[in-house]
């Protein structure tokens, strides 16, 4: 009879607890990467009344008798099941579409989380709002001009320095394609500006010195008499500049005061060949003219000689099509497509991709890698200790963290401007949620029968 006291009296207990993790699912039903738990239980010893009896030759066995004590809590268990994702469009809300934590530092003390409602403190460090925790990843570094995120390395505060200055850069390479047009007449010599003017193709396009001061730089593309498939190249800086920049341009040998090349093309319309006015030639490869002039307002020691610039026209390669200038009966399109130079600008805003990649963007247009998000992940995330404010620690059980890159090794991908939410189904906790009550009515049933039954042996004696 006191078995099934105490059997009742554990039954209450352990579907208490499951009520009470079934209600700290459904208060955190909104709260940000929450993920929700889940009890289960076994039954407790059981005492032997008697055992099992093997087979005879005359009867068969006896299975044993066992009375059980009750039940007790086996787990409660985290489902790190996804939870949806909730677009919010701020640039600094992150959510892990996979598997993968988010890493958080408090001084040397490391945090995980599926939370990423981050945002900015005064100093520029990507933090969580409402406890302060650093997210950690990588800096991006630059050295020798080329700037890299070493992933291998320890990780560290995101630190985004809106408003930072990005210096200005000169111009070192110009690129040039499309199509001179085959058709162009030819301008003999001594003809009229007005007839030379129609037989000129022209570009124009903005370069910049190492100050970013924009200068106008004009190439001008003339069919040249008397020799198939070549075109004369007049390349001016600042053709209006009330001093002349002194432009010159060199194939091969640096012995060249022109601003003069020419071009040779194939009868398939291809490059064949580029040309200085001095004759130096290149015909293999990717065809490039250095230009120099010069820097105005530059600093210029006394008897020292002018500030030159140099860069570099990159017309395309020999015999190619793609990306080249080239010659074909149809209207004439050549231009400059871009170049390399700009002027100092400063960091206005930055973007997160699905790497964790944070690109700045400034004023001056350039884009610029200033680190990667980092993203932790372990052979049993259920083995992690929940600490408070929905963070994890290490546990025993978790395993050590695999800190990397998202996309690498299972993590999942980064989705900026969003939200995780929990994994809560209410539908679910409301069912599970009847089930415990039931369980645990039926254990108070089970007293009050235990106790009618005692009072039944009280009065035996009246």
């Amino acid at each position: 009879m006191m078995r099934s006291l105490y059997a009742g009296v554990s039954g209450l207990q352990n579907h208490q607890i499951r009520m009470d993790v079934l209600g700290n699912n459904i208060s955190n039903v909104n709260t940000i990467g929450f993920k929700k738990g889940r009890v289960t239980f076994h039954d407790m010893l059981s005492q032997t009344l008697s055992g099992a009896a093997k087979p005879t030759d005359e009867v068969g066995g006896v299975n044993p008798q066992q009375v059980g004590l009750g039940m007790m809590v086996a787990s409660i268990d985290t489902i790190h099941t996804q939870g949806s994702l909730q677009t919010t469009g701020v640039m600094t809300d992150l959510a892990i579409e996979g598997d993968g934590f988010f890493i958080e530092k408090a001084g040397d003390k490391t945090f995980y989380t599926r939370a990423g409602n981050f945002g900015l403190d005064r100093d520029g460090t990507l933090v969580n709002p409402a406890n302060g925790l650093r997210v950690q990843g990588w800096t991006a570094k630059t050295v020798g001009g080329i700037t890299r995120i070493n992933r291998a390395g320890d990780t560290e505060n995101l630190v985004i320095p809106v408003g930072d200055k990005d210096p200005a850069s000169a111009t070192t390479e110009v690129y040039f394609a499309s199509n001179l047009d085959k058709r162009t007449p030819l301008i003999p010599a001594g003809a009229g500006a007005e007839d030379t003017q129609k037989g000129t193709w022209t570009t124009t396009h903005d370069i910049y010195d190492s100050f970013g001061k924009v200068h106008k730089l004009q190439v001008n593309f003339t069919k040249v008499a008397g020799i198939a498939n070549r075109w004369r190249a007049e390349v001016i800086v600042d053709p209006n500049a009330a001093n002349p920049t002194n432009t010159t341009v060199e194939v091969g040998a640096a012995n060249n005061t022109n601003n003069i090349f020419f071009l040779d093309f194939d009868n398939l319309g291809a490059l064949k060949a580029v040309s200085d006015a001095q004759g130096d030639t290149l015909n293999t490869g990717a065809l490039q003219v250095p230009v120099s002039f010069d820097v105005p307002d530059a600093t210029i020691p006394a008897g020292a000689a002018a500030v030159r610039q140099t860069f570099n026209l990159n017309l395309g390669g020999v015999g190619s099509y793609r990306n080249s200038i080239t010659q074909f009966a149809d209207k004439s399109s050549t231009k400059i497509t871009r170049q390399n130079g700009y002027n100092m600008g400063y960091l206005e805003s930055f973007k997160i991709d699905q790497s964790g990649i944070i690109t700045g963007v400034y004023t001056n247009g350039t884009k610029r890698m200033l680190g990667q998000v980092a993203l932790a992940s372990f052979t049993n995330p259920g083995g992690l200790e929940k600490e408070g404010e929905s963070t994890y620690v290490v546990s025993n059980n978790s395993g050590d963290p695999n800190v990397g890159a998202s996309g690498t090794a299972g993590k999942g991908k980064i989705i900026a401007g969003a939200l995780e939410m929990s994994n809560v189904d209410l539908a679910e906790q409301f069912t599970d949620m009847i089930v415990t009550q039931r369980g645990f009515q039926a254990n108070s049933r089970t007293i009050t029968t235990s106790d009618q039954m005692l009072q039944e042996l009280l009065t035996l004696k009246r």
